[in-house]
């Protein structure tokens, strides 16, 4: 393998890609216009909420309060617990979407008429989400603050409002661009990506320059480095130019490494730009490269959980959506971001990232063959 000529295929590559005057709005203007859209348009709803539920009361009004929960269908008491520790460590894991803590005295401040406290935790790095639940979780409440008291006074009486005193994780504040920017960081690598690498070698071919190409030294996985090691170059650049407009338009923290998140990337970019080398080498033309990205991009965003909930979709749609690359790549990012998590926890996203990537570019590189047909 000679250096020298794949530097000179990544110029030449350069060269063609800035030549054409309709590239560069893509490359420039399009991130922008997306990142502004998703971060303050995109809305979602709830309608499967996990629960981890830490007794320390163990009494019937406690039992109570958990039926309450398993009564209703928006909720699924998953993990039940009487160690606090355990129960935050599921919610930074993202076993779980709420946490409620019963304190010891609950059952003996409500036979005594006093106000019981319980609390919630919420992950907020899914603002929208997060807002959503803690609005269904009062719900709940309330339909058993009144049948408590009707059990304690056989009389009819009114109370105020539940005085809720919520604490949010991760996004106190509840924005949800903190929640879709981050995800559009990686929904523009994945499309860039996607669809500029789809179209590198039928490009050649169309421009009648592919015969060049087989006639000189330059060996096949020669030719596909320099095809592709601009556009990693290029999706590292967005990633760092969106990721910036994204802490200082946005006001987005970003609590964790940004070396963790470009090893992520890289890692991410394996499976998109082995898709794209593979829609490259099956294309005919250019039309019909870009309309088979397009047949995977739609997919991948609606499997991912960058909107839509992946708990909410039917099981066997769950389970392929672990096919998704995306779908990890969302939680890396959104955990470096908001959380500030390191390897400890996502280290189970990184390593799906470079199975699926290897297997998939491997697959590419291995199809592609330095000949017209």
């Amino acid at each position: 393998m000679r250096w020298l000529r794949i530097r000179e295929l990544v110029r030449k590559e350069f060269i063609q890609l800035f030549r054409d005057k309709k590239n560069r709005p893509i490359l420039v203007i399009a991130p922008l216009v997306q990142l502004l859209v998703f971060g303050y348009v995109v809305t979602t709803d709830i309608r499967n909420i996990t629960v981890g539920f830490l007794d320390q009361s163990r009494t019937k009004e406690s039992r109570m309060l958990m039926d309450a929960f398993n009564a209703n269908k928006t909720f699924t008491i998953v993990y039940v617990t009487d160690k606090p520790g355990n129960l935050e460590q599921k919610l930074l894991r993202r076993k779980i979407d709420l946490a409620i803590k019963v304190h010891p005295d609950f059952s003996e401040r409500i036979r005594k008429g006093e106000t019981a406290r319980i609390q919630i935790l919420a992950d907020g790095s899914m603002s929208n989400m997060a807002s959503v639940r803690i609005a269904y979780t009062s719900l709940v409440l309330d339909g058993l603050n009144q049948t408590l008291i009707k059990e304690l006074y056989p009389f009819r009486m009114d109370y105020g409002k539940i005085d809720g005193r919520v604490r949010t994780w991760y996004n106190p504040n509840l924005y949800s661009h903190n929640f879709f920017v981050p995800g559009i960081v990686a929904f523009l690598i994945m499309i860039l990506t996607l669809l500029f690498t789809s179209m590198a070698i039928i490009k050649e071919k169309e421009a009648g320059t592919m015969e060049q190409l087989i006639v000189t030294p330059v060996k096949s996985f020669e030719l596909i480095l320099g095809k592709t090691i601009p556009y990693i170059i290029i999706a590292l650049a967005q990633m760092v130019a969106v990721t910036v407009f994204a802490i200082f338009w946005f006001n987005i923290p970003l609590a964790g490494s940004i070396v963790l998140l470009a090893f992520a990337t890289c890692l991410f970019l394996l499976s998109t730009l082995g898709i794209g080398l593979f829609i490259s080498t099956i294309s005919s033309t250019q039309q019909q490269a870009m309309m088979t990205t397009f047949f995977f991009i739609l997919p991948f965003f609606m499997l991912s959980g960058f909107v839509f909930p992946i708990a909410n979709m039917p099981e066997v749609v769950q389970w392929l959506s672990y096919l998704n690359p995306l779908r990890f790549f969302l939680v890396v990012i959104r955990g470096v971001f908001l959380k500030g998590v390191g390897l400890s926890v996502l280290w189970p996203q990184l390593v799906a990232l470079a199975i699926i990537g290897f297997i998939v570019f491997t697959g590419a590189v291995s199809r592609f063959r330095k000949r017209l047909d």
